[in-house]
């Protein structure tokens, strides 16, 4: 039997984001590894994670709560991506194809939270 989470294009493509991240993070400065390479990956895994969490969940109300637990991992990425890019840690390149995987990620969170709320909403 399939688990909930795995249909979401959501949590395929973090899954991918995630992949990336673990690549591109390699080059890090050593001195980088247990300070911003860690947090860039725990934010990073914690997006599929939360909304895998939230797909278990037996009502929509805490499903919707993850999704956002999900959207603010992802903010938390893109501040420590572009903390990384300003200290030259990311080419061009590689911020450009992390930061269209994360706007595509939040679009697709923010519709499954629309859903879900409109879902709720009806009798």
């Amino acid at each position: 039997m399939e688990k909930p989470h795995k249909k979401l294009n959501a949590w395929k493509l973090s899954i991918d984001l995630v992949t990336q991240v673990y690549k591109i993070t390699k080059t890090f400065p050593k001195e980088e590894q247990y300070c911003l390479t860690s947090q860039i990956r725990r934010a990073a895994i914690s997006i599929p994670s939360n909304i895998a969490e939230g797909a278990a969940r037996q009502t929509r109300k805490k499903f919707s709560n993850y999704l956002h637990m999900a959207q603010g991992s992802l903010s938390e990425l893109d501040t420590q991506l572009q903390i990384a890019r300003n200290l030259d840690y990311l080419r061009s390149i590689e911020w450009e194809i992390l930061e269209a995987q994360m706007y595509q990620i939040d679009k697709m969170i923010s519709g499954l939270i629309r859903s879900n709320i409109v879902k709720r909403q009806r009798p």
